[in-house]
């Protein structure tokens, strides 16, 4: 790979060269600074970069964007695994450097002008901007980096494992921050840090109005200071809440920033269901939505305001690995614990008739753990991918190294068929309509939702076990049982996702490394403890270029398929959504997202007309 020229920028006492655009992948001196950073080659923005190509720099800032969320929240501290924290919390931190919704695995200065890591990827050093600051004004030090990362792989499931092989934060100068890893070699490291959210030590330090310590461990419905574009404005404990745009946002001008976060004040309004925010949404009391349901997306969007124009619809496609949106198996519940059981389990689904009868024919059925990518599996395994699963041949299933995964589709009789022979061989046994072992304990489980949009998608399949004799049925509870019953583990089966990234990496051991087993509130939905799994996990995040990356996840991918860990369902290529046109956009979206709270904005003139028609 070729280097790109290096460049000088402004700033850092006008006299050290930022590295801009150079891959992580290639050797450079210890002190390289670079300002954007991306796992897969170069970043997009040029050096010199004004403002990015998927924004109007010049977008006016301004107006109300009401929004809906379901369920409820009790607590406005988004990081202990206690609680249910409000939606959009993600809008009051900044991060060291800020993802770029354009490009995968993508990084750009943001709290940090830059980050420097040797050749062995074996420490990340940060450089904190002079002019970063909290919303309340105090300066954004190399203290409250260090606190940020010691408090969240302390109190959050996800950043503990996110970041277990960082030792350490230390400060090594007035504006410096290094990170130290027990690992070398690992390329993702600098990156992921570079997306730790900084919070306020001398806050959270302090006392609440009552006089007692803050807990960041605990929940709590105080109104947090951060250092992001927005702000908690008000809130009513699970009903509604609003955030307000900081107009003296110290990062408003930055090229990292400009025409972003447009909408003076967001608003998001809590519902049980879908149903009735969507009713809202017709008669304009919610002004944007996303819609997941192939057959609302058909068949609901006819209404008088669509009719007159008020309201558009639109499919926006993106450019991203298809997440793996699933039907997921506990297998900590005996139920689960036979492959030959969850292999049946897949036989029984019936995509093609779904797809027809309640999608519309608008989904494409998922064959990876990383669809619509390059990462996805194909054919029979070869090359370095063959390799890695060699090394582990004797705990695979056989499968993995002479058939080409394909999930079942065409013959749902034929199916089912093989589904009931994989039960006899498990050593089940059909008597009298229901299939029971040995012992005479019924194949029976219970599919956990906390949508009730969902009973109807799942009805059917849930009806196609019974044929089989297999006792499933579904249980719907509140947001808020449902977020307890699912950190817990605490389901027999859910209908859930993994989101994947093009750049997948320390993550895997979050979603799928027996290090998360018994982690509560972690991404280890189904439970799985698998040395095999956990080794190729290894090569994923060991991996020493894209090639040696895209094998070692083929690898994986193939690995889980073959555990038969989940049943796959379906996905798309485009975005949903509608809105009231009082709204305007970039002439260029990102690539990756509709990112409509980040580019769009509030177009008075649309607004006006809007109230004549």
């Amino acid at each position: 790979m070729q280097w790109n020229t290096l460049l000088k920028l402004a700033g850092i006492a006008g006299v050290l060269a930022i590295v801009w655009m150079l891959p992580a992948g290639d050797a450079v001196a210890d002190d390289a600074k670079r300002g954007g950073v991306s796992l897969l080659g170069d970043v997009k923005a040029p050096a010199d970069f004004k403002n990015f190509g998927w924004v109007n720099p010049d977008a006016p800032k301004g107006g109300r964007i009401r929004q809906f969320a379901v369920g409820s929240f009790d607590s406005l501290n988004q990081f202990p695994a206690q609680g249910q924290p409000a939606s959009g919390l993600t809008l009051v931190y900044d991060l060291l450097f800020a993802r770029s919704p354009d490009e995968a695995a993508t990084g750009y200065g943001l709290i940090a002008e830059w980050l420097s890591y040797p050749p062995d990827f074996g420490s990340a050093t940060f450089g904190l901007r002079a002019s970063a600051r909290f919303n309340d004004g105090t300066p954004i030090t190399p203290e409250d980096v260090i606190f940020s990362f010691d408090a969240l792989k302390k109190v959050s499931p996800l950043y503990s494992t996110y970041y277990q092989h960082v030792l350490k934060a230390e400060k090594i100068g007035p504006r410096e921050v290094r990170f130290t890893f027990d690992v070398k070699d690992n390329r993702e490291l600098p990156q992921i840090v570079s997306e730790l959210p900084i919070l306020p030590k001398h806050w959270w330090d302090g006392k609440n109005p009552s006089g007692e310590p803050r807990d960041i461990a605990k929940s709590t419905l105080e109104i947090p200071v951060g250092s992001g574009p927005y702000r908690v404005k008000s809130f009513e404990p699970g009903r509604s809440i609003t955030y307000e745009r900081v107009k003296d946002w110290w990062a408003g001008d930055l090229p990292v920033s400009k025409g972003q976060w447009n909408f003076d004040e967001i608003e998001y309004t809590y519902y049980r269901e879908r149903i009735a925010p969507f009713e809202a949404f017709k008669r304009g009391d919610i002004d944007y939505w996303a819609e997941s349901s192939a057959k609302n997306w058909s068949t609901e969007f006819e209404f008088d305001a669509i009719k007159r124009g008020l309201v558009k619809k639109e499919a926006i496609e993106v450019k991203r690995v298809a997440a793996m949106q699933a039907f997921v198996m506990n297998i900590r519940r005996k139920t689960f614990q036979d492959v030959r059981v969850r292999q049946a389990l897949n036989l029984a689904y019936d995509f093609d008739w779904a797809n027809k009868n309640l999608f519309f024919g608008l989904y494409t059925r998922l064959n990876s753990y990383f669809d619509n990518s390059e990462l996805a599996t194909r054919g029979l395994p070869q090359g370095r991918e063959l390799e890695i699963l060699n090394e582990v041949k004797a705990d695979l299933p056989a499968e993995v190294f002479t058939t080409e995964f394909k999930a079942p589709s065409d013959d749902a009789r034929r199916n089912l068929s093989a589904a009931a022979k994989l039960l006899g061989e498990a050593g089940y046994a059909n008597r009298g309509g229901v299939l029971v072992n040995a012992a005479g304990q019924p194949l029976a489980f219970e599919i956990l939702i906390n949508d009730p949009a969902l009973e109807k998608i799942i009805q059917p399949y849930v009806q196609t076990l019974l044929k089989l004799g297999i006792r499933a049925s579904i249980r719907p509870v509140d947001s808020a049982q449902y977020q307890r019953r699912h950190d817990d583990f605490d389901y027999d089966m859910i209908f859930d996702q993994f989101a994947q990234s093009e750049s997948p990496g320390n993550e895997q051991r979050e979603f799928f490394g027996s290090s998360t087993v018994n982690v509560r509130g972690s991404h280890n939905l189904v439970g799985i403890q698998n040395k095999a799994i956990d080794a190729i996990i290894e090569k994923v995040i060991f991996a020493k270029d894209r090639a040696d990356l895209v094998a070692a996840t083929r690898a994986l991918d193939r690995a889980l398929l073959w555990n038969f860990y989940v049943v796959p369902t379906w996905y798309r290529s485009s975005e949903w959504v509608a809105y009231w046109d009082k709204f305007n956009r970039p002439a260029t979206l990102p690539a990756r997202a509709v990112s409509f709270i980040q580019t769009w904005w509030y177009d008075a003139d649309k607004a006006k007309v809007l109230t004549t028609r």
